[in-house]
């Protein structure tokens, strides 16, 4: 699959790369063509090319890598044509300037002002939960840290699930795109959370569970309240 990315920064640098090392060929666009040239030549991974947001736009993938509060809303809308039909991984969470707090209210998310703003674009949330640092190290002893995917294009969502296919994460099936307002909170959390408990920036979640049925309920804890 072919993948554009919209940005150099820290976020989509390390997304091209491991796009790239997962089989996948990369543009990485950048509105400075020269800066996106420096990044892949330091690089020096066969399947990442550079180029400007127009030659990142001709792929059938297109992952911005801009904050909301940076202006990414617009710049998408004028994006619009190129982008009608497909898949966008919207990595963004909408961000205050000092990272205390989100510029949107409880009752949306920015992958639901993207969807708005883009009705003909397949908008697939991914990595909202994954902090910068964690792609430079990504094994916490052994364990694989999970991604949050979410959608309302059922065959978009599996779609970039496939593609994670090869790189460091787990990726979970997470529901409808409505579910990013939890995604993106829980990452406002562990930002807090891992500042308070020095983790910050290298720590993500992970869903831990096993097999259950209600036969189990009754056979477990039925002793301790009976």
């Amino acid at each position: 699959m072919k993948i554009g990315i919209l940005g150099t920064g820290r976020m989509g640098v390390r997304l091209a790369a491991m796009y790239g090392s997962a089989g996948h060929d990369v543009v990485l666009g950048s509105r400075d063509t020269e800066r996106a040239r420096d990044i892949t030549a330091k690089l020096a991974h066969p399947r990442l090319n550079a180029g400007g947001y127009r030659e990142a736009l001709d792929a059938p993938v297109v992952l911005p890598a801009i904050f909301i509060r940076d202006g990414l809303l617009d710049q998408l809308e004028a994006m619009r044509e190129q982008l009608a039909g497909k898949i966008l991984i919207d990595i963004t969470n909408p961000f205050n300037h000092d990272y205390s707090d989100f510029i949107t209210p409880w009752t949306t998310s920015g992958a639901e002002q993207i969807a708005e703003r883009l009705p003909q674009t397949r908008v697939v949330g991914a990595f909202k939960n994954v902090w910068w640092e964690v792609f430079d190290a990504p094994d916490f002893d052994g364990t694989a840290s999970d991604v949050y995917v979410v959608s309302d294009d059922e065959e978009a969502r599996q779609q970039v699930i496939r593609l994670g296919e090869g790189t460091p994460f787990r990726y979970l099936d997470a529901g409808r795109l409505a579910n990013a307002r939890t995604v993106e909170r829980m990452t406002l959390l562990s930002g807090e959370l891992g500042s308070r408990y020095g983790f910050f920036p290298r720590m993500n979640y992970k869903l831990l569970g096993e097999p259950w049925s209600p036969g189990q309920a009754d056979h477990t804890i039925g002793p301790l309240i009976a």
